[in-house]
């Protein structure tokens, strides 16, 4: 997978850039199909305290790509809410193809009996 980090008005640290590893790592590990990670942290000093550090994930997987957004008053936050909305997003769309499978299976069983039923 491709990692792509940067920074505007923040210091990247090494603890910075590991917890954001640590986090694509449980995301990687639910979709293994994730290709591209791009990663943007922002720190706008003109916003309201609450809402300073802004931190931007876009992943490139197979289909339309996910991207996810949050503004914090820490960076660690906003890097975690991110992360978590990009879970969610990854549940649903797997929870969507796993029902489309699953429904397809269900109407292919119910043309089965039907067919017995009416042969037998």
């Amino acid at each position: 997978m491709k990692f792509i980090l940067s920074t505007h008005n923040v210091t990247l640290t090494k603890a910075i850039e590991d917890h954001i590893l640590t986090r694509i790592d449980k995301l990687e590990h639910l979709d293994r199909w994730v290709v591209d990670a791009r990663v943007t942290l922002d720190h706008d000093h003109t916003k309201v305290p609450e809402r300073q550090f802004k931190c931007s994930v876009r992943l490139a997987v197979r289909g339309p790509d996910l991207f996810a957004e949050d503004c914090e008053a820490d960076l660690y936050s906003a890097i975690d809410l991110v992360f978590k909305k990009l879970e969610q997003q990854i549940r649903k769309r797997h929870s969507k193809r796993k029902s489309v499978k699953h429904n397809d299976a269900a109407a292919l069983k119910r043309r089965r009996q039907e067919q017995t039923a009416l042969g037998g």
